[in-house]
């Protein structure tokens, strides 16, 4: 999710639940050390819980970037072994470390060692010519020696061999039955599961099936007042707002925003999916597109892409 999960979406994904977990698009542990860290790092304090995921395959580069992320108070660290992005092959962190459990292992231990919170670990099933049913326990069980009890199993295998990122999350098939065993192989673990769910009921039925989690990345982002609107209910919690109160919810941040310098494109971006397969969702995307990024577009440009999806709605 790198460049789509910034804080501005995280936000705006807030005022959809209060209990589901967020995560930070993947951050590189060495643009922790050199870059900008307010930039890489802020975040609003109404999005908690709230977790930090970081890439990377160097211990000593892992363990300082978690020493630096405490001063954020983020209420997890998430190492990220499951992007299939050229950008992670090249620099040697992502799926591409499913080959490597011993080095996972020591970059974990290095990241416990400084961390105030939970570090968990995202992974695949396994990748290229690996067999998962093979791989993946034996990743399990190395990396949750040096003190992972988390892991987020996306139930494909990553092909880093011939296949794209988009395509890497399509067409290698899913393997839930996979991640299940785990869960009983591994019972004293929490383990979570990612890849294919878009629906509130594919989450329930997952959960019922003895999960501890579900993560869902692309459908929250695409269509996320029916993804994100009403996952509270999985705790017992009634809060399920409706998409036009999220909106005027968004509006005070949004003018924050604005008033720093920011471009009201910065945050709307995020918000198209909001109204999909609702009347007016044509209008409301189109409203938006066409005018976010124009100098001087603000919160009105926010009511009339709004007032078009009450029209269609009337």
């Amino acid at each position: 999710m790198m460049d789509w999960t910034d804080r501005h979406c995280r936000f705006f994904h807030r005022q959809m639940t209060r209990r589901t977990l967020l995560y930070t698009e993947m951050v590189t542990a060495p643009a922790v050390i050199h870059g900008l860290r307010p930039r890489l790092l802020d975040y609003s304090d109404a999005e908690h819980p709230v977790a930090l995921q970081l890439g990377g395959s160097d211990p000593r580069e892992l363990a300082q970037a978690t020493a630096i992320a405490r001063d954020w108070n983020y209420d997890e660290i998430n190492l990220n072994v499951g992007c299939p992005s050229d950008r992670v092959q090249s620099g040697c962190f992502g799926a591409v470390l499913m080959e490597r459990p011993g080095l996972v292992a020591d970059c974990v231990a290095a990241m416990i060692a400084e961390s105030r919170v939970p570090v968990t670990v995202k992974c695949r099933i396994g990748v290229d010519d690996q067999i998962p049913e093979q791989v993946l326990p034996d990743f399990i069980e190395k990396v949750s020696r040096a003190g992972v009890s988390h892991f987020i199993i996306h139930a494909r295998k990553a092909w880093l061999k011939g296949l794209s990122p988009k395509e890497n999350r399509e067409i290698p098939p899913l393997d839930y039955p996979l991640v299940l065993r785990m869960k009983r192989e591994f019972p004293h673990l929490s383990i979570s599961i990612n890849g294919g769910i878009a629906t509130l009921e594919q989450a329930r039925g997952l959960l019922e099936q003895g999960l501890d989690g579900v993560m869902v990345g692309r459908a929250a982002y695409h269509d996320p007042a029916s993804v994100l609107i009403g996952a509270d209910a999985l705790w017992g919690d009634s809060f399920a707002p409706d998409p036009v109160s999220v909106v005027q919810a968004m509006g005070p941040y949004i003018a924050n925003h604005l008033a720093a310098g920011g471009r009201l494109h910065q945050i709307t971006r995020h918000m198209l999916g909001l109204f999909a397969g609702r009347p007016g969702a044509r209008h409301w995307r189109r409203v938006l597109s066409e005018g976010a990024s124009r100098d001087g577009a603000g919160l009105d440009l926010l009511d009339r892409a709004l007032d078009q999806v009450r029209a269609a709605a009337a």
